[in-house]
Formats: C-alpha cells, structure tokens, sequence
C-alpha cells in the first residue's frame, strides 16, 4: 500500500481504536517476558522509573509521579525502594531544596540494559516467522506511530 494512496475504510477512529486495543496486548507480552527473568526482578512500575529516568535524566519527582499516574509520595516510596537497590541516586535540587533530583546509577543503567535486551531477545522470537516485507510493514508502522506521539508530546500543555 503506497503511503500517497491511503485504503478507503482506514478512518483516525478507526487507527485510534486499532492502536487502543493493540498496545494493552503488547504492553501485557512485554511485561510477562519480564516476569520471567526472575533474579531480583522489577516490578513493571520500577521498570517503568527506570527507563523514565534513561531518557529523562535529572527529572523530579512530581515529573516521574505524573508519568507514572500515582501521587508523589506513592513515587518517593517506589523510588526509596531503588535506591536502596543501588539502582537510582536521589539527591536535593542544588537550587531548590524541597525538590529531589533522581537519575540512574550505574548499576540501575546495567540492569536495565540487561533487562531490555532479555525482553527484546524473546520479543524477537515472535517475529521470526514474518516475512521480511511483513517485518518492514510493522517497522514503518511503529516508526509512523512513534512520530505521532512524539509530536503530541512536545505540544504545549502536553
């Protein structure tokens, strides 16, 4: 399907309702395949403090309660428990006494690095009987849906 000569049928609803029923199932493989790793295991929420703070370095903890969806002390006690862990450092903002600052340490980078590459290597797995063009299409998709989101994300009040 040539991207100057969109299906007939393919509605912004119906994209919306395709891709509100296909993350849940996505989300819910990505989260089994880390429960089994077993070792200290993360839970999914101190997974998800972890890669926030990958890409958001620095960040407070109200920004890591908003993205988490939780209250900021039910993200100051899911913090304390990874930096207890080693994983997480939280220290006072150097200007701003009353806010923390929480970045990853470098045990708390490695094993999520590990951890990714574990899921991702039994994610892959699924794919293998896609064909290479089946493959690109999902690819291009993803790739489509992350810049939508994206945008989204730098829209003011986002």
């Amino acid at each position: 399907m040539s991207s100057e000569q969109p299906s007939k049928g393919i509605t912004p609803e119906r994209c919306a309702a395709q891709v509100m029923d296909t993350i849940p199932l996505v989300m819910r493989c990505i989260r089994t395949e880390m429960r089994k790793q077993g070792s200290p295991s993360l839970s999914v929420p101190q997974f998800r403090t972890l890669m926030f703070l990958y890409r958001y370095p620095g960040s407070s903890l109200s920004s890591l309660a908003e993205h988490l969806g939780v209250t900021r002390p039910t993200a100051s006690a899911l913090t304390e428990r990874l930096v207890k862990r080693g994983f997480v450092d939280r220290r006072e903002h150097p200007q701003e006494r009353r806010q923390v600052v929480l970045k990853l340490t470098e045990s708390g980078f490695d094993h999520l690095q590990q951890i990714r590459e574990t899921a991702r290597s039994q994610i892959a797995g699924m794919f293998v009987n896609l064909s290479e063009a089946q493959r690109l299409h999902l690819v291009e998709g993803l790739a489509v849906l992350s810049e939508v989101f994206e945008e989204k994300k730098s829209e003011p009040g986002s």
